[in-house]
């Protein structure tokens, strides 16, 4: 890998050779700007061109700094590639070359094979002790592991989407070196691994871009997190698509997923970041470009991104499991089933529709291949957004849960799945941070008001239950105990069912489309998908506690059912309550033109 120089890599403490490193900060509300290394040198940069200050300085790897603005205020490195400890601390010069990786050849896989499982590095306990789990997912069926944000971030506990530092892994989950390990030891197991970026804004405590760099940032445009970013300007651009491209490109992340590209205000700046990451990856290598986007945007879907997590379909599906209809859930509490149906045979359920607030939503999304999607049951968010974190095995119907989890795992779409899912985990997973002062009081007041829209909170003092997000104890009861010594009776489970999705549908993926969907009853429908080899996949599925009435289909391979016995009853015409029936039909054989079948 080339080393980066000026005009490639314009942001922050670039290695030009082993003992010297060019500093560079873009700081056009700066008069003056030095560099303060921790031996008690200060080194003043030198203006250039459009508010950058330079300079080329003799310093080696490991050497700590901070940059002095105006003579009035220290502040990190805003593309610190490390920190000595927290935001506050010094940040670290980094050799990105030094790693000696061990599997320099992976190319990562295919999007077809992926089944991703998300996890959050600090609830597991750093980087290493994510890589002690990784055998047992790949035993489990899984392909890929998604990392929830690693941006450095103010203090040791946080769901990582208030990062403030976006060139820097968390200091609390370990060294650059470990996470690169990491990495690398997944791709020695077959592994691909995804990181959660978050380019829509910074978060609340660290981030002092406002004070020398104005330009970040455009005040008549909010989104919840305040002023945008102002992607209008080139060297906010490089700095976003050049973080993208330093997890690509050093450490070998095979893939990113964009956080709440809704909020990002100018979708060129989307389309320019796929366009560059594709130009200046290996075209060899299986690069992923993800997305979350509440605008159900499906013309990005064509422009350089592979999927968009189909928050549409985790929503209908909860609303059968559950019941539950609070909140954003209400767009769904109507025609839950319908919603279903359109969501397994077009993608989107919104796609131009009017939400609960009379907006239209969305873009129309059946040309697309399934695998444009990413389905979840649960996320980080959908069991983190809830007021004590419960998961979804303590909401549903144990049956019709199984019954989901075979749609998740066997339909077309890319399945996701969450830490602790296959285990049924008994912990919860908690918003948690660690501020202090006001703006812990803000964050432990913003989280219960949040909740003020659902019934069970109407009443502030039931809110006052909700845990504090600052507490010690809501991250540590948030930590899921994943036990690998002897298969549940989930975990066998979930490796049953991705046994079958490796073996008879992923190698058809490709050039798969959708054939239609059927509304059966309540919480009841059958869904069928012409595979990439002709063959047709069919799914059959009762999340209510009653019967339907429904065709068998002839000359079918069964691939699953539960509960057993749930085919047969089907081959009598009844499709039995929380049940999921897999079966797949092998293509026509082709005709010759002398009317021999091949």
């Amino acid at each position: 890998m080339p080393l980066r120089t000026l005009e490639t890599w314009p942001h922050g403490a670039i290695k030009l050779d082993p003992q010297n490193t060019r500093f560079a900060l873009w700081a056009p509300d700066a008069f003056y700007v030095s560099v303060e290394l921790e031996n008690g040198q200060s080194l003043p940069l030198l203006p250039q061109a459009d508010g950058w200050f330079v300079i080329n300085t003799r310093c080696p790897a490991g050497t700590r700094y901070r940059y002095n603005i105006d003579g009035e205020l220290e502040v990190p490195d805003p593309a610190s590639r490390a920190q000595a400890g927290d935001i506050d601390q010094h940040s670290v010069v980094v050799d990105p070359l030094a790693y000696e990786w061990r599997h320099s050849t992976w190319l990562g896989r295919p999007w077809n094979e992926a089944v991703i499982y998300e996890l959050h590095v600090g609830a597991l306990g750093g980087f290493l002790a994510v890589e002690e789990h990784l055998a047992h997912l790949v035993e489990l069926g899984v392909t890929a592991i998604e990392l929830m944000p690693i941006a450095q971030f103010p203090g040791e506990r946080n769901w990582g989407y208030d990062g403030v530092l976006l060139y820097a892994p968390q200091a609390s989950y370990g060294s650059p070196e470990q996470l690169k390990h990491l990495i690398d030891t997944a791709h020695g197991l077959g592994l691909a691994v995804m990181l959660d970026v978050v380019y829509n804004h910074f978060g609340p405590d660290g981030n002092y871009l406002h004070r020398y760099a104005k330009g970040f940032f455009r005040e008549d445009r909010h989104t919840p997190w305040g002023a945008a970013i102002d992607f209008r300007r080139r060297e906010v651009r490089d700095f976003f698509i050049d973080n993208a491209l330093m997890w690509l490109l050093e450490y070998r992340f095979d893939g990113l997923r964009l956080d709440a590209v809704h909020a990002i205000e100018d979708p060129d700046f989307l389309q320019e970041l796929a366009q560059r990451v594709r130009q200046q990856t290996d075209p060899s290598r299986h690069v992923w470009l993800v997305v979350e986007n509440e605008h159900n945007q499906a013309s990005l879907l064509e422009q350089g991104f592979d999927a968009q997590w189909n928050d549409d379909g985790h929503n209908a599906l909860h609303v059968l499991l559950t019941g539950e209809t609070d909140a954003y859930y209400a767009d769904y509490a109507k025609n839950p089933t319908e919603q279903l149906a359109r969501c397994l045979s077009q993608g989107f359920v919104f796609q131009g529709h009017l939400n609960r607030h009379g907006q239209a939503r969305g873009e129309p999304s059946g040309h697309l291949p399934p695998s444009a999607f990413v389905l979840f049951l649960q996320n980080h968010d959908q069991i983190g957004n809830r007021a004590f974190g419960e998961r979804l095995h303590q909401l549903a119907h144990p049956d019709a849960l199984k019954a989901a989890t075979a749609l998740l795992l066997l339909s077309p779409m890319i399945p996701l799945m969450f830490m602790g899912d296959e285990f049924a985990a008994e912990q919860p997973f908690l918003f948690f941070t660690s501020h202090h002062g006001e703006l812990a009081r803000l964050v432990r007041e913003g989280r219960r008001n949040e909740f003020a829209a659902f019934s069970a909170f109407a009443d502030p003092h039931q809110r006052e239950r909700i845990p504090d997000p600052n507490a010690p104890q809501t991250f540590e009861a948030s930590r899921p105990t994943l036990t690998v010594n002897g298969a549940s009776a989930m975990h066998e489970f979930y490796r049953q069912l991705l046994q079958i999705r490796h073996r008879h549908i992923v190698p058809h993926l490709p050039g798969t489309r959708a054939r239609n969907a059927q509304v059966l009853g309540f919480g009841a429908v059958s869904a069928s998908w012409c595979l990439g080899d002709g063959s047709q996949l069919r799914i059959d599925l009762n999340l209510s506690d009653t019967p339907v009435r429904h065709m068998p289909q002839v000359d079918a391979s069964l691939l699953f059912e539960h509960p057993p016995g749930s085919g047969q009853r089907l081959d009598q015409g009844t499709l039995p309550p929380y049940c999921a029936i897999v079966s797949l039909t092998a293509a026509a054989p082709l005709l010759h033109l002398d009317g021999e079948r091949q």
